[in-house]
This record gives structure tokens, sequence and C-alpha cells, in this order.
């Protein structure tokens, strides 16, 4: 399913990754294509608010020609990271993918959309949806 802000200005995610990072915290990959049939990718992180039912979004646009620079110099931030500052720490400890939601229950912590301009979206397997889990309105 493509996310969209308002109906005027609709931009068709053609590729969507979503990765749960805790109970009130996602983020959202997506790769959209311009009017000229170009692409660039948003990466939006959506914080649920402690007060209310809303969300603080927070959204960054790289387009095609900054994608190896921005690699890079994430690549090395999270290296520094890694090997200087925290070198002890297991990194390794939080690849799972599956978190457990408010009522203990495991749900899937990533999903991927990929839309087809011909299809309807389609979404990857995830844990059974039995109404516990909290939705994300990207929006």
């Amino acid at each position: 399913m493509a996310y969209e802000n308002n109906n005027e200005n609709k931009m068709e995610s053609i590729y969507s990754k979503r990765i749960r990072a805790g109970k009130r915290r996602t983020y959202f990959f997506d790769v959209r294509t311009t009017r000229g049939n170009d692409y660039y990718l948003t990466i939006t992180e959506s914080r649920k608010r402690f007060n209310d039912n809303g969300y603080d979004r927070h959204k960054i646009f790289l387009y095609k020609e900054d994608f190896n620079k921005f690699i890079k110099a994430l690549g090395e931030a999270v290296d520094y990271v890694k090997t200087e500052l925290m070198p002890d720490f297991d990194f390794d400890a939080f690849n799972h993918d599956n978190v457990p939601s408010e009522n203990g229950e495991v749900e899937a912590s990533a999903t991927t959309v990929i839309n087809e301009k011909t299809e309807s979206a389609e979404s990857a397997p995830a844990a059974a949806d039995n109404g516990t889990h909290e939705d994300v309105d990207k929006w």
C-alpha cells in the first residue's frame, strides 16, 4: 500500500519497507517516482506521541545523485560508533525479526511492500492479525 500525504500531491510509492523500532517508533523507507519517471527515496521516522493518539513525523528526501555519498557517510558513522565508542556492545543482539507487542504477543517488525503500476500492493508475510497490533499512520 502506498502511503500518501494528501490526494492533491500523490507520488506513487513503488517500494516500501517498514521497520518497527520499539513500541513508539517506526521507520519507513519508500521508493517513489517523479512525474518525469525518475526515482528518489524518502526516509520517514514516525513516533507515537505520549499524550495523545497522534504521531510526530520527520522525513528525509534522498535523491539518486546522493545515494552513494549517503550510504558511505552512514556506514562510516555507524562503524565509528561500533568500533570506537562501543566496541564491547553486542549489536547483533538486536537482529531479530519479531518484536513483542504491548500485550506480549510477537508481531512482525518489518514489512516490505512492492507496488507495480498494473497490480495492487502486496505485503510480505507477517504475523497473524488478531486485532491487537498498533496501526502506524505515517501521514
